[in-house]
């Protein structure tokens, strides 16, 4: 898909949010990137295969005074 030089990573690489936006949606919550990965605001992806990767939160940490 990418006709970027270098090339942007593959949808299946480690680095695939790297990749160029080719759309971004922000009042829809959405952006698509040159490799066809579709990144949700929440951090959940939907890859051009039809697979999906769960939102990645952070954990609830507790910080106690020392």
């Amino acid at each position: 898909m990418c006709q970027h030089q270098p090339p942007c990573p593959s949808a299946d690489s480690a680095d695939r949010e790297s990749a160029r936006l080719v759309a971004h949606h922000p009042e829809q919550g959405w952006s698509l990137l040159c490799n066809g990965v579709v990144l949700f605001e929440d951090t959940g992806e939907l890859l051009p295969d039809g697979s999906i990767i769960a939102p990645q939160r952070a954990r609830d940490v507790t910080l106690t005074p020392a």
